[in-house]
C-alpha cells in the first residue's frame, strides 16, 4: 500500500481536531473537497475508516483515536527538527504553545510576555489556561508551569518567580462574629470557601506547621473554581478562602482581608516552566526561556 504523506497526516489530525472538515481546511488553506479527498484516499490506503462522517459533524473512530495518540507526539517532534532548521542562524521566529494556570498565565502578561513580544516580533505565543493538568507532550505543548511540587518525571524545570505561599483569608467583618480558628481543625466550624479542580474533585485545604501536616475536608455552602472569585467572595465576607498569597495581597494591604492560621502557612516552591528533557529546545522556547529569566528571577 502507498506509504501516508506528511501532509496526509497533518491532514487527517487537523480534521480530528476540528471535529469540522471546514474549519480544518480553512486552516490548511485547502478546499473542503481537496481535503475530503485526502483523508478518504489516506483511510483507503490504510484499509481502515479513521473517521465518522454525517451532514453535521465528525467523531474520530476508535481506530482514528489510536493513530492519533501516536501521530501527535511524532509530528510534534517532525515540527521541532524542521523550525530548528528553518531558523539556523535568524531570529526566532514561529508558534509557541505554553499550557499554564490563570494565576501564571496573569504573572506571565504583567512580565514577561510583552518583552517577549517585542524583542521577537516574528513569534506568536499560544498561552492556554484551561486550568486541567495535561500531558504536554501528548496534546502538542512545547512546555508548561506548574508548581514545583507538581512537576511531572523526566522534565526540565525552570524555576522563576521565587516560593508561593497560600493563605486562608476572611474579612474582618466575618470574624467579628465568629472565633478566630486557631488550628486547622478549627475551620470545620466555619463558613468555609470551597475550591472544586478541574477534575470535579473538592479540593482538601493542605496545611504544615513545623513538619506537621495536616489536611481538612472544610465544609461550606459555597462552591468556586476561580481564584479571583474565591477573594472577592471572602471579602464580601461570604466565608474563609485559602488562595495564593499573590491573588489576595491588594485586598490584605488595604485591610478587606485578615490572614487566618499564619503559622500553618508555609510557602512552597513556586512556579516552574517545564519541558521533556529528551526533546531538542527550539531556538524559539530558548528565548523565552531567556526572557523569563530575566525579568522572573
Amino acid at each position: 500500500m502507498p506509504a501516508p504523506t506528511l501532509n496526509d497526516l497533518k491532514a487527517f489530525t487537523a480534521v480530528a481536531a476540528h471535529r469540522s472538515f471546514r474549519k480544518a481546511a480553512d486552516e490548511l488553506g485547502l478546499s473542503a473537497s481537496t481535503l475530503s479527498h485526502v483523508v478518504r484516499t489516506l483511510e483507503k490506503n490504510l484499509g481502515v475508516r479513521l473517521l465518522n462522517r454525517s451532514t453535521r459533524s465528525v467523531a474520530v473512530t476508535e481506530a482514528g483515536e489510536r493513530l492519533l495518540v501516536r501521530l501527535g507526539p511524532t509530528l510534534h517532534e517532525l515540527q521541532a527538527a524542521l523550525d530548528e532548521v528553518t531558523s539556523f542562524g535568524e531570529r526566532p521566529r514561529g508558534n509557541l504553545r505554553i499550557n499554564a494556570n490563570e494565576t501564571a498565565a496573569r504573572l506571565l502578561l504583567q512580565t514577561v510576555v510583552p518583552i517577549f513580544l517585542r524583542r521577537y516580533p516574528d513569534a506568536t505565543l499560544d498561552l492556554v489556561t484551561e486550568g486541567r493538568l495535561v500531558d504536554i507532550v501528548e496534546e502538542g505543548f512545547d512546555a508548561g508551569i506548574r508548581l514545583g511540587e507538581a512537576l511531572p518525571q523526566d522534565m526540565i524545570a525552570v524555576r522563576f518567580g521565587g516560593d508561593v505561599r497560600f493563605l486562608a483569608v476572611a474579612s474582618p467583618e466575618y470574624l467579628a462574629s465568629r472565633p478566630v480558628p486557631s488550628v486547622p481543625e478549627d475551620l470545620k466550624n466555619h463558613d468555609c470557601i470551597r475550591v472544586r479542580l478541574p477534575s470535579g474533585k473538592l479540593y482538601r485545604w493542605e496545611f504544615e506547621q513545623r513538619g506537621r501536616e495536616m489536611t481538612v475536608d472544610v465544609p461550606g455552602a459555597l462552591t468556586l473554581d476561580h481564584i479571583g472569585l474565591m477573594v472577592e467572595s471572602a471579602v464580601e465576607g461570604l466565608g474563609i478562602a485559602y488562595v495564593p498569597e499573590r491573588a489576595a495581597r491588594a485586598d490584605l494591604d488595604e485591610s478587606r482581608l485578615t490572614i487566618v492560621l499564619e503559622d500553618w502557612c508555609p510557602s512552597i516552591p513556586g512556579l516552574h516552566l517545564y519541558y521533556p528533557g529528551r526533546r531538542h529546545v527550539s531556538p524559539l522556547l530558548k528565548a523565552f526561556i531567556e526572557v523569563l529569566r530575566e525579568g522572573l528571577p
